[in-house]
């Protein structure tokens, strides 16, 4: 059993890795606002070896207070996307970055940190060439610049591991509907139609899922992988945004699919993705896009819950 601290537990990745994580015996202290999803936690409450905190992590007296009863402490709490990041430049660096220095100044030398970015710090890779952990960082957002910031903050130390996640697609108990996958799945059930910019846009995926089952891997795995980077992802699904969009029309036959001309993807990423290197350490991403396409229809078919997206 671990003590494991989780800022950012009620998010659209915590809720689903906090549940797991107890689910397994660990015992999980979760810090978060829950700003746009009061009840992500609610199946938890009753679970003795939970404790929730209602606080901003930025709050470094609580961080003091709090960390050192961690063996593990994994920093999900983030301004999470581009156009939320640009909308609220303070707080994206705050969050995302100055928020992480804080915590790893905190950290005794013993205690053991797990962090996400984004693969999207590699903004436009070439064309006829995979990225890989060796490939230069060239974010295009101010959210990509802080988490490829906070990133090398967290590479300073050797009691780290650090994931660059493909896009995640899946049903969470904080839903996002904004995300790629998702964002094409919802569309093609409530309106049969989806429209593209960009359609040759490159990009990896990852099913939720897989990425808790990466980060439990980590915390089992953790001597044979600290002080090092992986990109996380799907190997099989490295493909285009009208790839993926043919691929969720053989589950909605009546989809009508179009592409736009003259008009730009604000999202400039176009990328594919090298998993290489954490699946020569054992680790292998399992859920295939077309079993995650399967689950979310049955989610926007079938569930009235309002969705309430970073922006």
């Amino acid at each position: 059993m671990k003590k494991i601290l989780i800022t950012g537990g009620g998010g659209y990745i915590g809720s689903m890795l906090t549940t797991e994580l107890l689910r397994l015996g660990h015992e999980v202290t979760v810090i978060d606002l829950l700003k746009f999803d009061k009840g992500s936690l609610d199946h938890l409450y009753y679970e003795k070896k939970f404790t929730f905190i209602n606080d901003d992590i930025r709050n470094l007296n609580l961080l003091k207070k709090i960390i050192y009863k961690n063996e593990f402490v994994i920093p999900l709490a983030a301004l999470v996307g581009a156009p939320l990041c640009k909308k609220n430049k303070k707080d994206a660096i705050s969050i995302n970055y100055e928020s992480i220095k804080k915590i790893l100044q905190t950290l005794k030398k013993k205690q053991k940190l797990i962090y996400l970015t984004s693969n999207s710090g590699y903004g436009i890779g070439e064309k006829n060439k995979f990225c890989n952990e060796e490939s230069p960082l060239k974010p295009i957002s101010l959210y990509g610049q802080t988490k490829c910031d906070a990133e090398n903050e967290v590479r300073k130390f050797k009691n780290t591991i650090s994931f660059r996640l493909a896009t995640v697609f899946g049903a969470s108990y904080r839903m996002r509907s904004d995300l790629l996958v998702n964002n094409f799945v919802q569309r093609a059930v409530n309106e049969n139609f989806i429209d593209i910019f960009e359609p040759n846009f490159r990009r990896n995926f990852i099913h939720i899922r897989d990425v808790v089952r990466g980060i439990i891997f980590s915390i089992k795995n953790f001597s044979r992988l600290k002080s090092d980077v992986y990109n996380l992802g799907l190997s099989s699904a490295n493909i285009t945004k009208i790839e993926l969009a043919k691929k969720i029309k053989k589950h909605i036959k009546n989809l009508k699919i179009e592409t736009v001309k003259n008009k730009s993807d604000p999202d400039k990423r176009d990328y594919f993705v090298s998993n290489a290197k954490i699946e020569k350490k054992g680790f292998v991403a399992k859920t295939s896009l077309d079993r995650g396409i399967k689950e979310l229809i049955q989610v926007f078919r079938n569930n009235n819950k309002k969705i309430i997206n970073n922006y």
